[in-house]
């Protein structure tokens, strides 16, 4: 079976009507390996730009290689061996970072991370839409991602994304197969407080 076979209703219910581009988009693990067109690439980079962001600064930078390029060991090493065992089948590895700074005036900008999730939830979505499979990553050695991809100080490092075509599920190691469902989310009623924080 592959992720795009599964059926998401089953697993996801919203609590309130909404577009199901939203609870249809998840992040599987079992990718073909297949390769993914440059054109089509750039359309998810293309839906990440239109995020938006303070003051328009756009803080978003995305890194990637290609499977079978030259640069696709230097990403893919730097993984670690959880995340490795199933991205080898990936076609693309993105290193997302976000500049901390404004364009305008070099003075902090807060808000540059949650700019940048903005750019990641686009991107996300575009996958979805196409079929494809887009897996964001916090397990890679990000000191090693600044040094080896050359990532300046005034820039943050994020996070990883894996982007490919649904594989079999199968095919991925044996302790991930369980996990290749979409997974639910906390109710509303728990993440919504009226007028102030409550726990």
């Amino acid at each position: 079976m592959r992720p795009d076979e599964i059926e998401v209703e089953r697993h996801r219910r919203p609590e309130h009507a909404i577009e199901p581009l939203f609870y249809r988009r998840w992040s599987p693990r079992a990718m073909s390996g297949e390769r993914l067109d440059q054109a089509t690439l750039l359309r998810l980079f293309e839906a990440a730009r239109w995020a938006p962001s303070s003051y328009n600064n756009q803080p978003w930078r995305f890194i990637y290689a290609h499977r079978g390029t030259k640069d696709w060991d230097r990403l893919f090493g730097l993984l670690v061996e959880g995340n490795a065992q199933w991205a080898h089948a990936a076609a693309v590895l993105v290193v997302i970072a976000s500049k901390k700074v404004f364009d305008y005036n070099g003075k902090p900008s807060v808000t540059h991370a949650f700019d940048t999730g903005a750019a990641w939830q686009n991107l996300a979505l575009q996958a979805s839409l196409l079929g494809l499979v887009a897996h964001g990553m916090q397990g890679f050695d990000y000191e090693r991602a600044r040094t080896e991809l050359g990532v300046p100080d005034e820039y943050s490092v994020e996070a990883m994304v894996a982007i490919g075509h649904p594989g079999n599920i199968e095919d991925l190691p044996e302790n991930r197969r369980e996990q290749e469902l979409p997974s639910d989310r906390k109710k509303l009623s728990e993440i919504v407080m009226e007028g102030r924080f409550r726990a």
